[in-house]
């Protein structure tokens, strides 16, 4: 991608994900213990960032401190992760793919390629001779890394704190930053990957651009894909003929922290278009039910 050593060290990448995912894959098929699939993915991040700088070795100040942020990120993700799902047990996510091979090795496959594909802006960075001082966008990136896995951080601890409280038992979570955002997690993950793209672009040049693709597979990914929808159908299902829940839907950002107050009363075609409240997120909520739950809020809003 550019030059010959780019194209090596995307090689190389690609062979150690591969590799690294397959251990974990084998452990999980033969075993049947998904407790390590998060950890598993996170800590691949973090050997790629520190193999790709350790065998350029050219150590860059650019690169070192993009390949720590990746490292933070992925130790805090993974570890945290790990963490909690030993505390709570089996990963409900996989109940219909733990006995079945087929379904476990697309989703194996498909960590595989999110990995190497996000990590794609520090490769190249790693991978590159040039060293150009460093930038506004530099900065920003930074920036960008730091507000986004701070949001993240945040997120992960007062949702684990608020499911391991008994009294909560049976509810969503609507606390903290949950208040303005129905999965701030998620916006902070790609927050801070699309910082991490940003800090990477003083260095990329012709066909490297083609790295954006690695945020943009992440978005696509956490909006489309694995992320949000298979949440929100979650919480659907369970929580779908609860007024309050309904109400806390309408009044929630999906995605980007917003005030309820103010984005409750966003016209629906803004949401959609702007605001990443796409009907997917809805699907399993009747026709019914979600104009009772509108005109309720709107009725709330009135009496307010």
């Amino acid at each position: 991608m550019g030059t010959v050593i780019d194209s090596h060290f995307l090689a190389l990448t690609a062979i150690v994900t591969v590799g690294y995912q397959l251990f974990f894959f084998i452990v999980t098929a033969l075993l049947k213990f998904d407790k390590v699939t998060d950890f598993a993915g996170g800590t691949n991040f973090v050997i790629l960032a520190l193999l790709t700088l350790i065998v350029k070795g050219s150590w860059h100040f650019r690169q070192v401190v993009l390949s720590l942020l990746v490292v933070v990120w992925g130790l805090r993700l993974g570890l945290f992760l790990l963490m909690r799902i030993l505390q709570w047990g089996e990963d409900r996510r996989f109940d219909e793919t733990r006995a079945n091979l087929g379904k476990l090795t697309i989703f194996w496959i498909f960590q595989a390629v999110w990995v190497w594909t996000v990590s794609l802006p520090l490769t190249v960075v790693n991978a590159s001779n040039r060293n150009p001082s460093i930038q506004t966008e530099d900065i920003i990136g930074w920036i960008m890394w730091s507000l986004g896995i701070l949001v993240e951080a945040v997120a992960d601890q007062q949702k684990l704190a608020f499911k391991n409280s008994p009294e909560n038992r049976g509810k969503w979570c609507n606390v903290g930053v949950w208040k303005y955002s129905r999965h701030p997690n998620y916006f902070g993950e790609i927050f801070l990957w699309w910082g991490i793209f940003v800090a990477s672009t003083p260095v990329l040049e012709n066909a490297e651009w083609l790295v954006i693709f690695g945020p943009i597979f992440l978005t696509l990914l956490l909006l489309f894909v694995s992320g949000i929808p298979l949440l929100e159908e979650s919480a659907d299902k369970k929580y779908g003929n609860n007024a309050t829940y309904r109400d806390y839907k309408r009044t929630t950002s999906p995605l980007i922290l917003l005030p309820p107050a103010l984005y409750g009363n966003l016209p629906s075609w803004f949401k959609a278009t702007f605001l990443f409240e796409f009907p997917l997120y809805s699907r399993n909520l009747t026709q019914e039910s979600w104009y009772r739950s509108s005109q309720q809020g709107s009725n709330e809003q009135k009496m307010h």
